[in-house]
């Protein structure tokens, strides 16, 4: 009675002891930030993409405006990098909850040979820039045939006719959610954070703000060259800018420069801090019929299983006979067999090189292994799209643990048949 006793104890405390772990237990990625009004958001760049190549280039491969401080790289997992993606900072700054309309940003050096040609070409190329403010991608609506079509990023520019433009005024929309006192806050600087719980804080009263939405709306505006010769970074722009994303108006040309503005609304938004990626998951144009999918699904394996049934009692009979007849009664009927009779004895026959099959079985369960790991991760939620990368990292990190298994499995697959002899 007194093991017993000291058993329950220890179990006991161990239940306590996740009980109180549990309290602070998030999944990757899936840290909540509070900004205070009027804090800073600093809006990162990542790697230009296509979808007409797969060939990602940096986004200060194209004559954009820079940040004072400098170019600084984003620390990145190895799933990123695979992926092309390279985040740096933007010289793009918002304050929290405070709505700032013609900010000027820069205007560039006048555009050389070189660059004009590498901007029309990005621009053929149909390449997207891809923004990112507090880990979500900026979205961007389109309208078309009655639906309503999500894009993440906007594109370098456009072609009409024989001219080229680019989209130079952003208009930012932030959709931000007000800070709930059951979730934990995160202060940090940079990258880093830090989890602190929020009970017996003096700070905690203070009211604040969480990123659930950015969405984007690209246009382009001629700008009046007077007006920018006084004009620092973040100044304000003289004359207001009407963003038509209907209309463009800034042709790139040889020996001229670009200038660049945008504006920022913030809105405050019904959506919940861990449902502001279902913007990014949900599937474009009409929705996806899963009862009639599934619905085919059991009507094929039906089908399937009445062919397999009547086939099976159809040939177990002759194939019975055929494998009880000696050899030279089946050299006698050779003759008369056809189809797939004469298949019966090279199904079961040994392979001619057991080595590679037994290496190609172990690769198959390595693989197989790999799918059904990365896929119960994913649900879930250790590899959610807010972990960019993870999704390939752990595939990567999951196949080469699961080698041990493949080996075992090409070994055993040679000890049980012998096929060396």
């Amino acid at each position: 009675m007194e093991s017993f006793r000291n058993v329950k104890i220890w179990v006991l405390l161990i239940f306590m002891a996740f009980v109180h772990l549990g309290q602070g237990f998030y999944l990757p990625g899936s840290y909540p930030h509070k900004y205070g009004i009027g804090d800073y958001l600093n809006m990162k760049v990542n790697s230009l993409t296509s979808i007409d190549t797969e060939i990602p280039f940096s986004y200060y491969s194209l004559p954009f405006c820079q940040p004072k401080e400098g170019i600084k790289d984003s620390a990145e997992n190895l799933g990123e990098l695979l992926m092309g993606d390279r985040i740096e900072n933007s010289p793009y700054r918002f304050k929290m909850y405070t709505n700032e309309s013609d900010n000027f940003l820069c205007q560039t050096k006048p555009l050389s040979a070189d660059e004009f040609k590498l901007l029309k070409k990005r621009i053929d190329e149909m390449y997207q820039v891809n923004v990112i403010l507090d880990n979500l991608p900026a979205i961007r609506y389109t309208k078309k045939d009655g639906f309503m079509l999500r894009w993440t990023g906007y594109p370098v520019g456009v072609k009409v006719q024989d001219a080229y433009y680019v989209f130079n005024h952003l208009k930012f929309m932030v959709l931000v959610h007000k800070y709930e006192d059951n979730v934990a806050r995160v202060m940090g600087t940079g990258d880093a954070a830090e989890v602190i719980p929020t009970i017996g804080n003096a700070g905690s009263n203070v009211p604040g703000y969480m990123v659930v939405g950015f969405e984007v709306v690209p246009c382009s505006f001629q700008h009046n060259a007077d007006l920018l010769k006084n004009l620092n970074m973040y100044d304000k722009y003289p004359n207001p800018i009407n963003c038509d994303p209907g209309m463009v108006a800034m042709a790139i040309k040889e020996n001229e420069p670009l200038a660049f503005t945008y504006e920022v609304t913030f809105v405050e938004s019904d959506i919940k801090w861990p449902s502001r990626w279902d913007a990014y998951l949900k599937m474009e144009g009409s929705k996806v019929h899963w009862f009639s999918i599934l619905n085919s699904l059991m009507v094929i394996t039906f089908l399937a299983g009445i062919v397999l049934v009547i086939f099976l009692r159809t040939v177990r009979r002759d194939l019975t006979r055929y494998e009880e007849l000696d050899k030279e009664a089946q050299a006698q009927m050779n003759e008369e067999l056809s189809g797939w009779k004469l298949v019966v004895g090279d199904v079961f026959r040994a392979p001619t090189n057991p080595s590679l099959l037994c290496v190609m079985v172990g690769d198959g369960v390595q693989i197989l292994g790999m799918a059904v790991v990365t896929i119960l991760f994913a649900a879930l939620g250790f590899m959610s799209p807010a972990s960019r990368g993870t999704l390939i990292t752990g595939m990567l990190f999951f196949y080469m643990i699961l080698g041990i298994a493949a080996g075992y499995v090409a070994v055993r697959f040679v000890e049980d048949y012998p096929w060396w002899s």
